[in-house]
């Protein structure tokens, strides 16, 4: 399995990795993005910016990458990257389907995005990654699963993975909203010929939204590889935005509140890989401080205080401008 190249590397910051949601298209619901991002988002200044990114995550030990199909150019950003640098062979890719980009790279859409997790979605969006990233995808991920979502339960979709999976593609999913736990585990039931179908999660786990825990510990304890994404909770841990306590809690350690968040997701059992989505090389570089980040009992107390229960934070996430 692919993601066994990261349990045999010897990099700090092996279980960090590099998210491109953020600078793969002109608009995404982070906060500050006003600040971070060039003033021109044109496709050639974000593909830049994403070059930038990668060089300075790889330069410090992150194998790990993950795009989606709905994240405008993304997979194309990279693909162009890893041409450029063929001799590195020891990164992870990982993409995701089930979302369409809509946003024609503009940030004043109405809608930026449509979800479809049918079996012609998957086959539509499988040969668009495919295209780009070739024999370079190792990991492909059904996009936000949810409860309802017909992607546990539709058979002929199962199949069309499997037989991807028997290919070499390691299968996994990604969920998002107030029942997490709820879709990790309906997925984990999921099996094609007696076999589970999913070897990776991908979920939102961060101080203000831990509600998946249980689940995501099932889910390693079952032998999927965790990642965990949204970690940073858009934005809302970081750079002004974070809640008081947190901003005590980095002072006293001496680091900064995006890499005391960071450590907190870090230190859970089964977090395989943890997700920095940073849209510059200095928050990039701020994100990795949090493998040096020690945390003590009052401290992380302080912290486990910052909890909301998960309707109230999905509400507010759904709230967030996309900029």
């Amino acid at each position: 399995m692919p993601f066994a190249r990261l349990a045999t590397a010897t990099t700090p910051t092996v279980h960090l990795g590099l998210g491109l949601a953020a600078v793969g298209r002109p608009a995404y619901l982070t906060l500050g993005r006003e600040s971070e991002l060039p003033a021109a988002r044109t496709p050639e200044a974000m593909r830049a910016r994403t070059h930038e990114l990668l060089d300075a995550a790889y330069a410090q030990g992150v194998r790990y990458i993950d795009a989606a199909r709905s994240y405008g150019r993304a997979e194309e950003f990279l693909a162009a990257w890893l041409r450029e640098h063929p001799e590195i062979d020891d990164v992870v890719v990982g993409s995701k389907w089930g979302y369409t980009y809509v946003g024609e790279w503009r940030t004043d859409v109405e809608v930026h995005e449509v979800k479809d997790h049918s079996p012609e979605a998957f086959d539509r969006q499988l040969a668009e990654s495919r295209e780009l990233l070739g024999d370079r995808l190792d990991l492909y991920q059904i996009h936000s699963v949810t409860p309802d979502s017909p992607a546990l339960t539709d058979t002929a979709l199962h199949e069309r993975l499997a037989r991807l999976a028997a290919d070499g593609v390691t299968v996994g999913f990604s969920t998002s909203g107030p029942a997490q736990a709820d879709a990790i585990r309906a997925a984990l039931a999921v099996t094609v010929d007696g076999e589970p179908l999913f070897r990776t999660v991908q979920s939102t786990y961060n101080l203000l939204e831990t509600s998946a825990a249980g689940a995501l510990a099932e889910a390693h304890d079952a032998g999927l590889t965790v990642i965990v994404k949204e970690a940073m909770a858009n934005g809302r841990l970081a750079g002004g935005q974070e809640p008081r306590d947190l901003h005590l809690v980095a002072e006293a350690a001496g680091t900064t509140p995006d890499a005391v968040a960071l450590a907190a997701v870090l230190r859970q059992p089964w977090a395989g890989v943890v997700l920095s989505g940073a849209a510059t090389v200095g928050a990039l570089h701020s994100n990795l401080l949090a493998t040096a980040v020690e945390l003590d009992e009052a401290q992380l107390a302080l912290l486990a205080d910052l909890v909301e229960e998960p309707e109230v934070y999905w509400r507010r996430r759904a709230e967030l401008p996309w900029a």
